[in-house]
C-alpha cells in the first residue's frame, strides 16, 4: 500500500490498526503486567494441554453457574488476544481455582497454582486500562464504515483516556503512560492531520470537531470550502471547454448553398429578444450576479455546520447519499475522503498468508481443518 501511495504520488495514512497495535504492545512490555501475562498463559496453557484438567474445569463451570467458556492463550503477533485470556481468566476465576485444588488434576502439577490477591487486582486493572484500545481495535477492524473518518476523534479519545488520574492504581499509571508515549509519535505531520481532520469534518457524525481548538477547527473548515471551490471551479472549465468547442453540424449539401438566392437561416427567437430589450434589461443593477464557487462553498459549509449531527450510530455515506443534493459542492469533496479506508485489515484478509501458516505452537488440528 506505501508502494502505491508512493507511485501515484498520494498522501499515505498509516493503518490505524496497526498503530493500536504497537501502542498496545508497548503497554504488554511492562515488567508487572508482563509477568501477570506469564503466570495466567501458563495456567491457560495447562488447561489446553491436559483433557483431565479441562474435563474438571466443565464441571466446575456446571456446578458454581458460569458459562462454559474455555480459556484463551494469546498470540504474540495480536495484542488483543493476551486482553482476551486475561478477561477470560478473570470471568473463570472461581472455576479454575477450584479445578486446581482438585487432587486429580494437582498430580503431578505441583507447582502450577492459580494467582493470588494482588495478581487477580492487577488482572483487573489492567482489563480496565486496556478497555478503550480493545474497543478501537475492535471497531477499526470493521468494514462497514469509513474508517479514515474515525481516526481522528478516536485518537484524541485514547489521548484522554491514557491521561494518568490521582486514583490510578501503579499497574493502570504504568499502562496508561505507556500507550501515550506511543500514540505521541504518530500522526504528527501537516500532511496527515489534513487528512484526517477534513475526513472528520466531512463525517456527520463528527464535523464538531471538539477535539480541536476553535483555530484548528475554523481552518479545517476554511480548507474543506476552498478544495469545495477549486473543485467547482474545475468543473466549471471543462464544461466551458466543451461548450467552445468547433461543432461540425449538417450535411455537405446543407453547407453548400443551391445558388444564390439560397435563404438565411431565421434568427433564434432568444437572440432576437436579446437584440430587442438587451439595452434595458442588461447588467441593471437589480439583477442578481451569479455566486462565485468559493461563495457558493461558504454558503454550503456554513448551513452544513448548523445542520443537526448524525448519531453515531448511522451511516455517514447514507446520510450525503440524502443530502447530495442539499450539499452538491460538499458532497463532492467528502467523496473524496470517506473512501479512504484507516486500516490495511481487509486487505491483509485477502492478500495474507500468515493464517495458513502452522506455527511451532499449534499442538493439533480438529478434524475439519
Amino acid at each position: 500500500m506505501i508502494a502505491a501511495a508512493e507511485f501515484g504520488k498520494f498522501p499515505h495514512v498509516k493503518c490505524f490498526a496497526h498503530t493500536l497495535n504497537l501502542a498496545s504492545q508497548r503497554a504488554l512490555k511492562v515488567a508487572t503486567l508482563s509477568r501477570l501475562l506469564g503466570r495466567v498463559r501458563r495456567i491457560s496453557t495447562f488447561f489446553h494441554r491436559s483433557t483431565t484438567a479441562n474435563h474438571y474445569l466443565k464441571e466446575k463451570q456446571k456446578c458454581l453457574g458460569l458459562k462454559n467458556h474455555k480459556l484463551i492463550t494469546d498470540v504474540a503477533t495480536r495484542w488483543n488476544s493476551a486482553y482476551d485470556m486475561v478477561e477470560r481468566f478473570l470471568e473463570q476465576q472461581p472455576a479454575i481455582c477450584a479445578t486446581l485444588l482438585s487432587p486429580e488434576v494437582r498430580k503431578g502439577q505441583s507447582d502450577l497454582c492459580t494467582l493470588n490477591e494482588t495478581d487477580v487486582s492487577n488482572a483487573e486493572d489492567a482489563v480496565s486500562a486496556l478497555k478503550p484500545m480493545k474497543d478501537a481495535t475492535t471497531l477499526m477492524s470493521e468494514e462497514s464504515n469509513p474508517t479514515v473518518s474515525l481516526i481522528a476523534p478516536i485518537n484524541a479519545q485514547l489521548f484522554q483516556d491514557m491521561t494518568g488520574t490521582i486514583g490510578d492504581s501503579p499497574m493502570i499509571h504504568a499502562i496508561k503512560n505507556a500507550i501515550k508515549t506511543d500514540l505521541l509519535k504518530r500522526y504528527n505531520s501537516e500532511a496527515e492531520k489534513k487528512i484526517l481532520h477534513t475526513a472528520s469534518a466531512l463525517d456527520p457524525r463528527f464535523k464538531g470537531l471538539p477535539f480541536l481548538t476553535v483555530e484548528e477547527r475554523l481552518e479545517v473548515y476554511r480548507g474543506v470550502t476552498e478544495e469545495a471551490a477549486s473543485l467547482e471551479n474545475e468543473r466549471t472549465l471543462r464544461r466551458t471547454e466543451v461548450t467552445e468547442a468547433p461543432e461540425v453540424t449538417g450535411t455537405l449539401e446543407e453547407e453548400t448553398p443551391d445558388g444564390p438566392s439560397a435563404p438565411k437561416r431565421k434568427a433564434s427567437s432568444s437572440s432576437l429578444l436579446v437584440s430587442l430589450l438587451g439595452r434595458s434589461f442588461t447588467d441593471t443593477e437589480g439583477t442578481a450576479k451569479p455566486k462565485t464557487p468559493y461563495a457558493s462553498a461558504e454558503e454550503e459549509m456554513e448551513r452544513y455546520c448548523k445542520a443537526s449531527s448524525l448519531p453515531l450510530t448511522e451511516d455517514p455515506l447514507n446520510w450525503w447519499r440524502v443530502h447530495e443534493i442539499t450539499f452538491s459542492l460538499l458532497s463532492r469533496v467528502s467523496k473524496r475522503y470517506l473512501c479512504i479506508p484507516g486500516t490495511s485489515v481487509s486487505a491483509e484478509r485477502v492478500f495474507s498468508t500468515a493464517g495458513d501458516v502452522v506455527t511451532a505452537k499449534r499442538s493439533t488440528l480438529k478434524p475439519e481443518h
